[in-house]
């Protein structure tokens, strides 16, 4: 069974900037995609970002275009999310989560993934 750690969330102004990093536990576990979704208190967990793994194809919310910035480490099956120009709306608990190759379904969807991380709290403040 693969497991994702996230780490990198905190606390932050508005205006400010984190790193979240995602750690798959195999390096050698196949990947198609890898992504970020968030979740908000009495809200559904929604897309944010997507990376595909073979040609770093990258997807983004409307809400976080321009600001986000998804990369992946191939060889340490790492996914790196840089948010910067933070606002209290991206208040959330971020989560990663992993697609494998035989997995059908959009890459927007987060149905369409096999694999999650606990989860790691951005809070923004105003």
């Amino acid at each position: 069974q693969v497991q994702l750690v996230e780490s990198g969330g905190g606390l932050v102004q508005a205006g400010g900037s984190l790193r979240l990093s995602c750690a798959a536990s195999e390096r050698t576990f196949a990947t198609y995609a890898m992504g970020w979704f968030r979740q908000a208190p009495g809200k559904e967990r929604e897309f944010v970002s997507a990376i595909t793994w073979r040609d770093g194809d990258t997807y983004y919310a409307h809400s976080v275009k321009g600001r986000f910035s998804i990369s992946r480490d191939s060889a340490e099956n790492t996914v790196v999310l840089r948010m910067n120009s933070l606002k209290p709306e991206d208040t959330a608990v971020y989560y990663c989560a992993a697609q494998e190759p035989d997995r059908s379904g959009s890459i927007y969807y987060s149905s369409s993934y096999n694999y999650w991380g606990q989860g790691t709290q951005v809070t923004v403040s105003s």
